[in-house]
């Protein structure tokens, strides 16, 4: 019933509309900065395809497109969780259409992105979670870090 396939650059539009409804179903307001957002993201998703930085995967149920997730691939310097890469993953973009959550289609589709990194070498896999996402991830063997941000405000 359901097939996962590698989204191609001709998928953009669907990894936006992901992303988009992301941020609304985690609680953002759909509002203009969501907008800006989404119609900058399609062309920079586009460019990262093209030059092999972003890789996706996504979930087909009768020929629609029904859950999708990616995998940015970001230099990155050597570190001590691991010396020898000099590159990160980052997993984003993992989304569900709500009719066709619970049913492990974002496990499946994060183990997508895993043995990719794996198969690359990479070993540390980064991601920001919801309260809502978080135990999905630490059953796929993510763990809170440290981590901090300093984000500028956005002009609306």
């Amino acid at each position: 019933m359901f097939h996962v396939r590698p989204a191609t650059v001709a998928d953009a539009a669907i990894i936006t509309h992901h992303r988009h409804r992301m941020f609304v179903d985690a609680g953002r307001k759909d509002n203009q900065v969501l907008h800006v957002m989404s119609q900058n993201f399609e062309p920079w998703v586009r460019r990262m395809m093209t030059e092999g930085k972003y890789l996706g995967w996504l979930t087909e149920a009768e020929g629609n497109v029904i859950a999708g997730a990616g995998l940015l691939l970001l230099d990155w310097p050597p570190h001590p969780l691991d010396p020898h890469s000099t590159q990160r993953g980052y997993l984003l973009n993992v989304y569900v259409e709500p009719e066709f959550r619970r049913r492990r289609l974002a496990s499946q589709l994060i183990e997508y992105a895993l043995a990719e990194a794996r198969r690359r070498k990479i070993r540390v896999v980064a991601l920001h979670s919801t309260d809502e996402g978080r135990p999905l991830y630490e059953s796929t063997g993510f763990r809170p870090t440290n981590e901090m941000f300093y984000v500028e405000p956005v002009e609306p």
